[in-house]
């Protein structure tokens, strides 16, 4: 399957970097940055679904076109919800994996939705690893851009604290406790410090990015006597 990739997108005029496992896939696009990378789902060292989800929660930002031999719907929603942007089913025909690839091409470089993520008035760019609310800029180091990255994916859903923790730190947070709830600290105050209001909220033992924060219920005035 690598020989008849790297044959038929060589063919087609394209740069193509080999890799045979997980290891020296992931490697090779955080060290080489390609413009695009099709990834088979069943590695011999990890899943292709935990591939992608690893190259997104490291800021990769290029288009991802998953080939699987399973065609079910549920196979194809898990490709697309860990971070895939379009799936092929095995076997396919060269010619629409061709076709797949330009057009992913085509919509990166026009700046399509893989290179930014905006909720509201909150906004990162994957490429250029920057964040702002309201064009006001938000200094974050890696792993708090990593975290943002990830809530805002999941903007509006409830996630737990292992959740967060498997997805960024790629360990149990049984393993560091807090280190979830120092981060999300973090991240509170500099949207403060840049005017945003707290849009990360605590909720169900987790934690929620929301667009607009929920209003706390109304105090009622004491009334005299």
């Amino acid at each position: 399957m690598l020989a008849l990739l790297t044959r038929t997108l060589s063919g087609e005029g394209h740069d193509v970097i080999a890799a045979s496992d997980a290891e020296r896939g992931v490697a090779a696009a955080m060290e080489r940055s390609p413009a695009l990378i099709v990834l088979d789902v069943g590695l011999p060292d990890r899943s292709g679904f935990d591939v992608v989800r690893d190259l997104r929660r490291r800021g990769f930002a290029s288009p991802v076109l998953m080939l699987t031999a399973r065609d079910s719907v549920a196979d194809k929603v898990a490709g697309l919800e860990a971070g895939a942007d379009d799936y092929l089913a095995k076997p396919f025909d060269p010619d629409e994996l061709t076709a797949r690839v330009r057009a992913l091409l085509r919509r990166a470089q026009r700046g399509g939705p893989g290179t930014r993520l905006a909720v509201g008035d909150l906004a990162i760019d994957l490429i250029a690893r920057t964040a702002s609310w309201r064009n006001t800029e938000i200094s974050l180091t890696q792993r708090e851009f990593e975290l943002l990255a990830y809530l805002m994916r999941n903007a509006g859903r409830v996630l737990s604290r292992d959740t967060i923790s498997r997805a960024v730190w790629d360990r149990e947070a049984t393993g560091a406790p807090n280190i979830v709830g120092v981060y999300v600290s973090y991240l509170r105050k500099k949207f403060g410090e840049a005017g945003a209001p707290r849009l990360l909220q605590t909720a169900d033992g987790g934690y929620v990015l929301r667009q607009q924060p929920v209003p706390g219920p109304k105090k009622r005035k004491a009334r005299g006597p």
